[in-house]
């Protein structure tokens, strides 16, 4: 399952995604950890020095072997250059496995191991001086879209995703990329702002949203979350002694978590474990080419020179039970790799419309 941690800059969800993946790691899940916030703290809330999460190394930096790896031998690409961030998978192209090991993982992830339970971190890399004024981030976070568009998991396998603050995550389609997104709000009016946006956006993707209360003090302030947000407040989370002495880079050890954070975790992987009955691949599909094709006629085919929206592959379903070949690539026989069949649908319409109009 995919899940996203996002929320107001100090909402606390860097912390709450480092306490969901030390649950999903102790119960034996594996787990792929990714920092794609500008701020890059998540290597830290899992125990790392600050000199040993500086070393971790920048997804944005190994973007040229992640697109030529990807692209395998799709017909279609005719070259790493001309993938951007929404490029799909198709006939040919090769996709990743939570639970493999690949050229990916090996340039990207770094092992971590949590009380004696290791899961992989990667990391988009941190927004440096001299990106000012020549870049923005969301070119560092494209590494994380086009390996989320070519990741295919199953159940008990998690990718946890620690994103962005505010609504930055809306300005790609990576916020459709999650089988659950977990927000993470104070019981304040500005920690409930990002939610609203969030829930105005997300309508019509159909994004499955579960808020949850954080630094909550009292019975007062789960009434204001709840009066705010309804039956959207999954479960609150108070203080925390175990999460202060993490914060001080003296963690200890996990099973010592207050039974009430504990309890709090077990309802939010449950969630997110009963989002895989609810998976569509073929909507997952649509989306992706959605605003791949939206990218394409934005700014992608102008940035690269070719005509990108060539690169979907219109009968391509990406799904859970795609086998890799040999090769790693994604095969046409339903037995062996992707299903062939129609994916259209209205974001896929309506994208080809403003393709044509454009």
């Amino acid at each position: 399952m995919k899940t996203a941690f996002v929320g107001k800059g100090g909402s606390g969800k860097t912390t709450l995604s480092s306490l969901f993946i030390r649950h999903l790691a102790a119960a034996g899940s594996p787990v792929i950890a990714v920092d794609a916030d500008i701020n890059q703290h998540l290597g830290a809330a899992l125990g790392l020095t600050d000199d040993q999460a500086a070393a971790l190394p920048a997804m944005g930096a190994q973007l040229p072997l992640i697109k030529d790896y990807l692209r395998g031998s799709n017909p279609r690409i005719a070259s790493a250059e001309t993938m951007i961030k929404t490029t799909p998978p198709g006939e040919g192209s090769r996709l990743l496995r939570v639970r493999e090991d690949n050229p990916v993982y090996e340039a990207c992830a770094r092992p971590l191991e949590l009380d004696g339970d290791a899961v992989r971190l990667m990391v988009t890399g941190p927004f440096t001086e001299s990106d000012l004024g020549v870049s923005c981030y969301h070119s560092k976070v494209g590494a994380v879209e086009l390996c989320l568009n070519h990741l295919i998991d199953g159940r008990d396998e998690f990718v946890v995703v620690d994103m962005t603050a505010g609504s930055d995550s809306f300005a790609s389609g990576m916020f459709t990329r999650f089988d659950m997104t977990f927000l993470v709000a104070e019981p304040t009016r500005k920690g409930i702002s990002v939610y609203r946006q969030y829930k105005e956006y997300a309508r019509d993707f159909g994004v499955d949203l579960a808020v949850v209360g954080n630094k909550v003090l009292g019975q007062d302030d789960v009434d204001f979350l709840r009066a705010e947000v309804g039956d959207d407040l999954l479960v609150t989370v108070g203080h925390s002694d175990w999460v202060r002495a993490m914060e001080k880079g003296r963690p200890p050890r996990f099973e010592l978590l207050e039974p009430s954070v504990r309890e709090a975790l077990a309802v939010m992987s449950g969630v997110a474990d009963s989002s895989y009955e609810k998976r569509d691949w073929e909507r997952y599909t649509r989306q992706m080419v959605h605003f791949h094709l939206k990218n394409a006629t934005g700014w992608g085919n102008a940035r690269t020179g070719a005509d990108l929206t060539s690169q979907v592959d219109p009968d391509f379903v990406l799904r859970e039970d795609a086998l890799t070949g040999a090769s790693g690539s994604a095969q046409g026989d339903p037995a062996q790799g992707s299903t062939r069949g129609p994916a259209q649908g209205p974001e896929q319409r309506s994208a080809q419309r403003s393709a044509q109009l454009a």
